[in-house]
């Protein structure tokens, strides 16, 4: 499906079925006065990060007006994704809409895979000097949510004692709106929360603990409303556990659970249901989270999610939705014995 690029009246110029898809529901980020899509563009395979998603820069910028044309208001990236390339793409995509009307979330921190001395870098200088450079490259004059990335890699006293604090200087000259950080241990997560003080964090962003295959984030969320925290949620296929085609070579998840998932994966198939949809509307139903980040390296991927979306939330008539139901049970009970495993990250699990 081609696209065209955005002039100023791409929404106008929409079919009848993307106008209908248009009003996709917005949530509040707690107190930050950030409003964002439920469903959020995860820009990662803009920068070619994932095996499935080669990198192409022209369908990349096509899938991300589409996505804004289409309702989706957030778009993630970080510097670490494709070593700079996804926030040059989402830059280059994002530079002539109107910026009132997009919520921007990057990263401060990561900046390599872990093999080398620089890879992760949470202390003040570093991570002011790499808002810098991620302005530049995402063409604007402040980003709407800067967050520490994946803090489990780092010096957890750097992260609390540095990081944080120059978050909260970025943010009163008025270069960030809010701030936050994001790590995969439920444990590093609850950890670092105990030792910051209260009102320096906005929101903070879990990716594969509100999924089919573990929900174990939803026993956080009570307190992170409490300390008036927002949460978004990454990754609700698990990080391509939950997909028809399955997982990618390196996925680091335990073979137990890898079965578990095919398994259920393959019960879905015989049903005719695909379960990334169920696992996305499982993921988009919840309120308490205000938006769910989701990897669309192609407008048909976005039509896709958008539409899988509103069917979750009743916007959208959908003829499968008593055999989608049913389906998500079955591949609930096929997937109890391995409900809330995981695999290490990082320093801190």
């Amino acid at each position: 499906q081609n696209v065209a690029p955005y002039t100023g009246s791409l929404i106008q110029r929409t079919s009848a079925q993307s106008l209908r898809m248009y009003a996709l529901p917005r949530r509040a980020l707690g107190n930050t006065g950030l409003e964002l899509s439920v469903l959020g563009y995860g820009a990662a395979p803009l920068g070619g990060v994932f095996e499935d998603h080669p990198e192409d820069e022209y369908l990349g910028i096509q899938s991300v007006q589409h996505a804004f044309a289409s309702g989706v208001n957030y778009f993630d990236t970080s510097p670490y994704y494709g070593m700079t390339k996804s926030e040059t793409v989402l830059g280059r995509a994002l530079k002539d809409l109107p910026r009132d009307q997009f919520v921007v979330s990057t990263k401060v921190g990561r900046y390599g895979p872990g093999g080398n001395p620089g890879d992760f870098d949470f202390s003040a200088a570093r991570v002011e000097r790499s808002l810098g450079e991620s302005l530049e490259r995402l063409q604007l004059s402040h980003v709407d949510m800067l967050l520490c990335h994946d803090v489990e890699f780092g010096d957890m006293d750097q992260v609390v004692n540095e990081a944080l604090p120059m978050l909260a200087s970025l943010k009163a000259r008025g270069l960030v709106r809010a701030v936050g950080f994001s790590c995969l241990p439920l444990a590093t997560m609850r950890h670092l929360l105990d030792r910051v003080p209260p009102g320096s964090l906005d929101f903070v962003l879990s990716y594969c603990h509100f999924c089919l295959n573990d929900s174990s984030l939803a026993e956080l969320l009570p307190d992170l409303a409490a300390r008036g925290i927002a949460t978004i949620n990454a990754s609700p296929v698990a990080m391509g556990l939950l997909t028809p085609k399955g997982p990618p070579s390196w996925h680091p998840a335990p073979l137990p659970l890898k079965a578990a998932v095919a398994a259920a994966n393959a019960h879905a198939i015989s049903r005719g249901v695909d379960i990334s949809k169920i696992a996305l509307a499982h993921a988009v139903k919840d309120s308490r989270i205000t938006s769910t980040l989701v990897g669309m390296a192609t407008p048909g991927l976005v039509d896709g999610n958008i539409l899988s979306v509103r069917h979750a939330l009743g916007l959208e008539p959908n003829a499968a939705e008593e055999l989608e139901k049913e389906v998500e049970v079955e591949v609930q009970r096929l997937l109890a014995g391995v409900q809330g495993v995981t695999w290490p990250s990082g320093k801190w699990n």
